[in-house]
């Protein structure tokens, strides 16, 4: 992966006012840090940034920084965004290694067509939209593809299903789900309501039956009370 080169300048000053006015200007505050070095606190142009992080590599870019003479291969790895704007406020720059692996997050991206599951009137379900894989620098893959033409309603594509690049691996528990073929909705739908009518009939069916035992054993009170009545007067005349 070529790396960008972005020129960072050093000796601006700390606080919140200070960072303000570069980004004013047009800049964004930030700190080199890693690889044993003191924290270097530099600046670096907003647009050469947006230009650099907006590559096909995204986060995952490498950052050439030129600070003062000296090269620092880097990635951003903390970026600070505005509340309400989402414009960059601060960046922490990583130094990295060419040969030294790195645990990264990369996009997932569905390749192919779900014939099966269309023909079905099925949803194809991402329920994973990014990968945490290690590898060093220069093998980072852009995207991890997911080919989707296999899938059909009932069945799952799971990490483990999933071909990495060379030299490109993950941690990821090989079970977990990346892509679910799930049923037509209508006719989950339907599942969903002829579950929920089943309990409220069973339910009514319970409060039934518990009603009418009350009745009966109402019934059952009102006639031992009558017939001890009919007693007591016969033996009183």
């Amino acid at each position: 992966m070529p790396e960008v080169k972005i020129v960072a300048e050093t000796g601006r000053k700390t606080g919140s006012r200070a960072s303000g006015r570069l980004r004013h200007e047009g800049r964004v505050p930030g700190v080199i840090y890693g690889h044993g070095i003191a924290p270097i606190s530099v600046a670096v142009d907003a647009r050469e940034l947006r230009h650099a992080l907006s590559s096909d590599a995204g986060l995952n870019a490498l950052l050439s920084l030129e600070v003062d003479g000296t090269s620092h291969l880097t990635m951003a790895r903390v970026l600070q965004r505005h509340p309400v704007r989402h414009t960059l406020v601060h960046v922490d720059f990583q130094i990295v290694r060419r040969d030294e692996v790195m645990s990264v997050e990369v996009p997932l991206h569905l390749v192919g067509e779900a014939e099966a599951v269309h023909r079905g009137d099925g949803v194809v379900d991402q329920q994973l939209h990014a990968l945490t894989v290690n590898a060093t620098p220069d093998r980072i893959p852009h995207t991890v593809e997911v080919d989707i033409s296999a899938l059909e309603v009932g069945t799952t594509i799971r990490v483990g299903d999933i071909r990495l690049p060379s030299g490109v691996s993950t941690d990821v528990d090989p079970e977990a789900a990346v892509v679910v073929g799930q049923p037509p909705q209508a006719a989950a739908e339907a599942e969903a309501i002829e579950a929920v009518t089943a309990e409220a009939a069973a339910t009514e069916g319970a409060v039934g039956e518990a009603a009418e035992g009350a009745e009966r054993a109402e019934a059952g009170s009102a006639e031992a009370g009558s017939d001890e009545g009919g007693a007591g007067e016969s033996g009183e005349a």
